[in-house]
């Protein structure tokens, strides 16, 4: 990121205006700020088991500790979460980032979804706006997000979609070293 173009100072102020107002068990919850010289901190609940990506991808001996039970309640967590920002919030808002690093686990493997920096408040009345600055981790953009720049709920059920994928089969949806070409 980019210090002078004031890009992460945009996210963080994003993150903190949109995480303040949101209270649901499966959301970091925040507990305060630091905004000292050039530091800009935000401070979360202590997750103990960290991201789900490091039990999906990078300590592999931890997949092991994803028992099925597991996966569904993280699975099931994580739809709650995003019913909770698309339909039961005061404020409806898509988070445009969900991927498995954006999926905290608390000591009991409760998923919280973190990471507000790209999130979008939208309209409940309208199902679909244009926007002109997608962003967000490719892999996980809808494809109608990706090309046209068509901002839905239907961009994190799309991202939703590739999770469960990644949870289910212990695979990065861009990994390609398992990727068959030709015949």
């Amino acid at each position: 990121m980019d210090k002078a173009s004031g890009q992460g100072l945009k996210e963080l102020r994003n993150e903190l205006l949109l995480v303040a107002k949101l209270r649901h068990n499966h959301l970091a919850k925040l507990l305060g700020v630091c905004l000292q010289g050039q530091e800009r901190l935000l401070v979360y609940d202590y997750l103990p088991n960290r991201s789900l990506d490091t039990f999906l991808f990078v300590e592999v001996e931890k997949r092991l500790l994803l028992d099925w039970e597991t996966r569904y309640r993280i699975i099931h967590g994580t739809a709650r979460g995003l019913v909770y920002l698309h339909e039961d919030s005061q404020i409806k808002i898509i988070h445009r980032d969900l991927k498995a690093s954006n999926i905290l686990l608390d000591g009991d493997m409760s998923p919280k979804i973190s990471d507000f920096g790209l999130a979008r408040l939208f309209n409940g009345d309208r199902t679909t706006t244009i926007t002109s600055q997608v962003v967000g981790t490719l892999g996980y953009m809808a494809p109608e997000y990706a090309v046209l720049g068509h901002l839905s709920v239907k961009l994190d059920v799309y991202s939703f979609g590739v999770l469960i994928l990644e949870i289910v089969t212990g695979r990065k949806n861009t990994d390609m070293r398992h990727v068959r070409i030709g015949r």
